[in-house]
């Protein structure tokens, strides 16, 4: 094959940009090049607005267990959970806003900027901080902080962790107890956000 038809056979067609020239650069000149990159910006604006557009806010808020100790971030129960929720079809973001050792406490005092408006669902996770920590119980608190702004909230009680795969801490779970876990709460926050 000679080079004339290598470079016709990569030649690729904008339609009303420009002739992308792979090895040979833009033909064209200047106001080629600039319909180019206003098309492949156009292409990316259309492209990020369209999948965010209507994807529901879940946020995740807790200690440990939601944070993931011990795994990687990907493998945290969130960030489980939104992959689940996309492969059946629903357009959803859930917010990791897990802190290890957080205290309910806590969780309520940063409760505003770890929820955003427009947030559809609240996994809240109290863990057993308070009582380790000597502080008090604002579960209620935050239920009642949340249902105010018309948040559903899904309680994800330490039971439920009980009987999942464990790390050698056994306090926290693994990637395969986050997993299960996430499996567990996927059709309750479908539900919660009516999907």
């Amino acid at each position: 094959m000679e080079r004339s038809e290598i470079r016709d056979a990569l030649t690729v067609e904008t339609p009303d940009c420009a002739t992308l020239d792979p090895g040979y650069g833009l033909n064209g000149g200047n106001m080629r090049v600039r319909r180019l990159i206003g098309c492949f910006a156009l292409l990316a604006a259309l492209t990020l607005g369209v999948g965010s557009a209507g994807a529901a806010t879940i946020v995740a808020l807790g200690a440990s267990n939601t944070y993931g100790k011990g795994v990687a971030r990907n493998q945290a129960y969130p960030a489980q959970l939104e992959a689940i929720l996309r492969t059946k079809g629903l357009s959803v973001r859930v917010v990791n806003a897990g802190i290890n050792g957080d205290t309910t406490e806590g969780m309520l005092q940063r409760l505003d900027r770890a929820v955003p408006n427009g947030t559809r669902a609240v996994i809240l996770q109290p863990g057993g901080n308070d009582r380790r920590k000597g502080s008090p119980d604002r579960t209620a608190d935050i239920q009642s902080r949340l249902s105010a702004r018309g948040i559903a909230v899904i309680m994800l009680s330490n039971g439920m962790l009980h009987g999942l795969p464990h790390q050698p801490d056994g306090q926290h779970l693994t990637p395969e107890g986050y997993h299960m876990l996430a499996e567990q709460l996927a059709s309750q926050v479908s539900s919660a956000i009516g999907r």
